[in-house]
């Protein structure tokens, strides 16, 4: 059994944008109902703090800081990108504890304190990129993670792997130019946001992107994850492993067109957890990204927890 912690936060359900939207807080409820199943009541919670500015600025340029924190509402509703992304009053708290739970499990984790972490925190964040908000997220939770570790811990390289049905173009772009950290994605192409194909591969083949066509499933899933994202993540050799774990790609989801099941999700974990082991004694932290059938993503996180805690 691995010493597996989840971190999060009342703050994550005072994002509220909006009746019908698909990333409400309904999401991080039905997650917390099936964590709290008796196979996890060995798992400690515990209470994600809010980010700060610095660790906001790791990833995003100051100005785009500024502007979110200044136009956040106390009341009604305010668009960031055309009315996907949307802050309503408790947006920045939501988004800012999204931030410090990702923080927060790489200190967990590099102290000894967790084996791996898991963070149950909404909405997503890979969308966002450094100077603008996009596709349900605010702040990139995953990629200020990985800049994170490596910054605080010196780590020498820092991955980050993401199976959401979505590309992260955000975090892709945030690292593209950067060597040290690494970046992989499965997702259903062509679909949004129109980035992630297999040509975009970063500065120095430190991006690895592998499109999926609509229906695709687990045969597909796992032969793109065996020949080319886990034997090139085995190949950068990672200090540290961050997770963009997506639950949208699940077969009931409404929003994507994969047909992925639990067991992949359990699977794709393993798997992972098995290259972290060897590479970086098992440092992983993950943060939920997508998923938006309420009963797929119940199910799907605790398959993916499941993975983490060893059974």
């Amino acid at each position: 059994m691995n010493n597996t912690v989840i971190l999060s936060s009342d703050a994550c359900l005072g994002h509220v944008p909006g009746p019908e939207h698909p990333e409400c807080p309904d999401r991080l409820i039905a997650v917390r109902e099936a964590l709290m199943a008796p196979e996890f009541e060995s798992v400690p919670w515990r209470h994600a703090p809010l980010g700060t500015k610095e660790q906001l600025l790791l990833v995003h340029t100051p100005e785009y800081v500024r502007r979110i924190e200044t136009i956040r509402p106390k009341v009604g509703y305010v668009p960031l990108d055309g009315g996907d992304t949307i802050m309503s009053p408790g947006t920045w708290d939501c988004v800012m504890s999204c931030v410090g739970a990702a923080c927060m499990g790489v200190d967990l984790v590099m102290k000894g304190e967790a084996d791996n972490v898991f963070c149950a925190t909404r909405p997503c964040g890979h969308h966002a990129e450094p100077d603008r908000a996009m596709g349900f997220c605010v702040f990139n939770h995953a990629a200020i993670g990985a800049a994170y570790a490596y910054k605080k811990y010196k780590l020498e390289r820092v991955a980050i792997v993401d199976f959401d049905v979505h590309h992260g173009n955000g975090t892709q772009d945030a690292f593209y130019h950067r060597p040290e950290i690494f970046y992989a994605s499965c997702h259903q192409s062509p679909f949004y946001p129109g980035s992630g194909a297999r040509y975009e591969t970063g500065i120095d083949h430190n991006v690895v992107n592998v499109p999926l066509t609509r229906g695709a499933g687990s045969e597909k899933f796992r032969n793109c994850m065996t020949f080319e994202i886990l034997p090139a993540l085995k190949k950068f050799n990672p200090s540290f492993l961050i997770i963009s774990a997506g639950f949208d790609a699940h077969r009931k989801d409404p929003l994507g067109g994969l047909s992925f099941t639990d067991d992949d999700f359990y699977w794709v974990t393993k798997e992972l957890m098995k290259v972290a082991d060897e590479c970086c004694d098992g440092k992983i932290v993950s943060v939920l990204e997508g998923g938006y059938s309420l009963e797929g993503l119940a199910t799907g996180t605790a398959a993916h927890v499941r993975a983490l805690m060893g059974n």
